[in-house]
């Protein structure tokens, strides 16, 4: 339980990034929020890797390279399920707010990559 409150307040860190990223290049550069939602999870993806690493897993026993990769793997997999379920939610709700469809689309992906990262990146 305390590994998945440390995931939940690194997922709320990565949240920040996504969001201000998203909201920085949507409304400040007027990127479309579908384009600018690509760079913010990237963005995103990298933040919760070094701070997981860091504060909540620990470093696995691979070289940083394949931790990363494999970090990235779960990432890609999990942003996928998180960008679908955003870009439904916009397309289908035009009215909701970038940032609402954001939080709902996070809250899902961050329960399928938890369990990605404890197993396949993290595990002991």
């Amino acid at each position: 339980m305390r590994r998945f409150a440390g995931f939940g307040i690194v997922g709320g860190f990565g949240f920040l990034v996504d969001a201000g990223t998203l909201l920085a290049l949507s409304g400040l550069l007027s990127v479309d929020p579908l384009a600018a939602r690509v760079v913010s999870i990237a963005c995103a993806l990298t933040v919760t890797w070094l701070l997981n690493r860091h504060f909540n897993f620990g470093a696995s026993s691979r070289p940083v390279a394949v931790e990363g990769a494999r970090y990235g793997g779960i990432g890609a997999g999990t942003s996928v399920v998180n960008y679908a379920v955003y870009s439904l939610i916009l397309l289908a709700a035009p009215w909701v707010s970038p940032i609402l469809a954001l939080a709902v689309a996070s809250g899902l992906a961050m329960l399928v990559s938890f369990a990605g990262y404890t197993r396949f990146v993290f595990d002991r």
